[in-house]
């Protein structure tokens, strides 16, 4: 069971090149023609005039495939700079500051020794203003740009800075936190906004070209480039659950374009200059303290479908509301297959936990009751596992975290296939209102 062009001729090039060619090989005689049409069996190379056209011509391509993208991009850039923003935020802050004792000097002590205080001396700063910056585009004419919702969160005041350094004060329209996007507006000419076009996510493909704008470490319209790394991925967002856990965020973009502190709320845009998501997360390992994490490799980008969803509900009501389960589940392994007698062929989700009050609750959802032991790590069993919402098959954990946000409605009631012991079953469920 698994787990989870403009294709521009330089003729004028080309034609150089073939030419050079022909310069570098001059019209063969009758023997030459004898000989280049042999093979040097103490060299293993055979020289035809044939080959040599082959080789020309692909090396031709090669060099006009690079000219094509590095103009593709720079083309890009040019484009798309002017609609990317920096957002400079003065933000809400609860910190506890400990001074530090060894570097505090006594201005008695002649030898400028430590000066000596309590074990236990300290002094909490709280409630200080804390400053940030990030990345954001230029949604309409109005005025909208959307941003991450962390960048915004607890914001004083939201400063913009166009490309031309001109700056303009914001106002947070409205937060998700559960897709981690806002939207933030400014009052300026709309001669001054470029908005962007917004591209279809679904149509994205492991190994496609993309590209990245923003201002990583305040270093503003920085352009990288990269791939989609991966596609599907998860990501825990800043919405609380009543369990305890957190909301995820679903089908989030892995790319392997450089983005750093500053870039978050930036687009990643595709070669056609469409933004197919909003620049959110690093990976990041083996952070020394009080270092600033920084790239790895790995980033982590929210869907354009996802904020074709959202941004339009943050605009009108300033918040979006989402259907809601209420449960807590896994992805149906082998492994989890086996200690439960189902077939390792069985694919769905295995519910770990039933929220108290939640409409899975409600509907007689039930979680898994027994501890075991695989492979000398603790596991629960016995749950439902859930293969089918509505029509929609749900081979992973994914599937049906996509299918709620994308597919369903509050007040929506969706029937679930499920087993339970070994038999199938179908149940009823009226989806509510995630909480807050």
């Amino acid at each position: 069971m698994k787990r989870t062009t403009l294709l521009l001729t330089f003729l004028a090039l080309f034609g150089l090149m073939l030419a050079a060619c022909g310069n570098a090989t001059a019209a063969p005689t009758a023997n030459d023609t004898a000989v280049s049409n042999e093979t040097s069996t103490d060299s293993g190379i055979v020289n035809t005039s044939a080959q040599s056209d082959v080789a020309v011509e692909e090396v031709a391509q090669d060099v006009t495939a690079d000219i094509v993208t590095t103009q593709t991009y720079i083309d890009l850039y040019n484009q798309l700079n002017d609609s990317v923003v920096n957002i400079q935020v003065l933000a809400e802050g609860n910190s506890t500051f400990t001074m530090p004792i060894e570097i505090i000097p006594d201005p008695d002590n002649p030898d400028d020794q430590p000066l000596e205080l309590p074990d236990d001396f300290h002094q909490e700063l709280q409630d200080i203003p804390q400053q940030g910056q990030g990345s954001g585009f230029v949604y309409d004419t109005e005025g909208h740009i959307i941003t991450n919702n962390h960048v915004v969160a607890n914001a004083i005041r939201v400063t913009v800075v166009f490309s031309d350094d001109t700056e303009a004060e914001a106002e947070v329209i409205g937060t998700d936190p559960g897709s981690d996007l806002a939207v933030i507006k400014v009052d300026v000419d709309p001669d001054r906004l470029h908005p962007v076009t917004i591209g279809n996510s679904d149509e994205l493909q492991v190994g496609q070209l993309v590209a990245a704008i923003g201002n990583p470490f305040g270093l503003a319209g920085s352009m990288t480039t990269g791939i989609i790394s991966g596609l599907g991925r998860s990501l825990p967002s800043g919405a609380s659950a009543p369990n305890g856990g957190t909301f995820t965020i679903p089908e989030i973009i892995q790319t392997d374009t450089a983005i750093n502190p500053g870039n978050s709320g930036g687009p990643l845009l595709n070669l056609s200059g469409e933004v197919i998501g909003v620049n959110t997360a690093i990976q990041t390992n083996g952070l020394t303290l009080g270092a600033t994490p920084s790239f790895g490799g790995i980033s982590y980008v929210v869907p354009s479908n996802i904020v074709t969803q959202v941004v339009p509900q943050l605009i009108e009501n300033g918040e979006i509301v989402y259907p809601w389960l209420g449960i807590s589940g896994t992805t149906l392994d082998d492994d989890l297959a086996r200690a439960m007698d189902l077939p390792v062929e069985q694919n769905g989700v295995l519910v770990f936990q039933v929220i108290e009050g939640s409409p899975a609750a409600e509907a007689g959802l039930r979680g898994s009751d027994e501890q075991i032991t695989i492979n000398g790590l603790g596991a629960v069993i016995g749950g439902d596992v859930i293969t089918k919402m509505n029509d929609q098959v749900i081979d992973n954990f994914e599937d049906l975290l996509t299918y709620i946000v994308r597919q369903t409605s509050i007040g929506q009631t969706v029937t679930l296939e499920i087993i339970r012991e070994g038999e199938p079953q179908t149940i009823e469920v009226t989806l509510q209102a995630r909480p807050e």
